[in-house]
């Protein structure tokens, strides 16, 4: 079972998000809380794989909890749940080393896909969130990142570019398998060689210096 910790101040949104993953026979809502400290504190007490922390909390926002729980649970992977209009903090949590991020408005079954990907070490891109997300961000500070993305990435062969650029895409592996005639298996290996070879922790970080190297659409 994947154990699962849902961090919001507001009742009724963590009361939604405990019902749809807990209609998945293999995730398991082992606490709520309604800051980030509790959600540090019990990611700590029940060893949770994932955390769903909400940005904007009382006592320790999400992004302060990202923090925390790297340091003391770094066993527990934190997708953030955000809106359009927090996308700088967005940027930053991605950065740190989140996995990922959710809009609260995404569809039940993205939201167990999501906590599926990021308890099996995979960081989550919504294809749709994510890239609007990234493109709508990366104009200001790409100037000034730009060159430095291109100067790491260029250890990369060809074919480990053609995988990067797809992650900056926002697609899985499976997608890009399928966009690169490999199978789904070949594309993870891949993954895994681009992380080590870029010094990149997940793929979401990867994902961010694909955009600023100019890869991808």
């Amino acid at each position: 079972m994947i154990r699962v910790i849902v961090a919001d101040d507001e009742p009724l949104i963590r009361a939604g998000i405990k019902m749809i993953l807990t209609s998945a026979d293999d995730i398991e809502v082992v606490a709520e809380a309604a800051n980030g400290r509790e959600a540090v504190e019990l990611a700590r007490r029940h060893r949770a794989d994932v955390a769903l922390l909400d940005i904007r909390m009382p006592v320790m926002d999400g992004l302060t909890a990202l923090g925390e729980l790297g340091r003391a649970v770094p066993g527990t992977r934190a997708l953030i749940l955000t809106t359009f209009g927090e996308r700088d903090n967005v940027l930053r949590a991605l950065r740190q080393g989140g996995a990922g991020f959710l809009l609260k408005d995404s569809a039940p079954s993205e939201l167990i896909g999501a906590v599926r990907a990021a308890a099996a070490g995979d960081a989550y891109l919504s294809p749709a969130a994510t890239r609007h997300v990234v493109d709508s961000l990366a104009g200001g500070a790409a100037a000034t990142r730009g060159e430095e993305a291109r100067r790491r990435v260029a250890v990369l062969g060809d074919r480990e570019r053609d995988v990067l650029a797809l992650l900056g895409e926002g697609l899985s592996n499976a997608d890009a398998g399928r966009r690169l005639h490999m199978s789904e298996a070949t594309v993870k290996t891949y993954v895994s060689r681009i992380l080590a070879k870029l010094a990149c922790d997940n793929r979401v970080q990867a994902a961010l210096l694909a955009r600023d190297a100019g890869l991808g659409s």
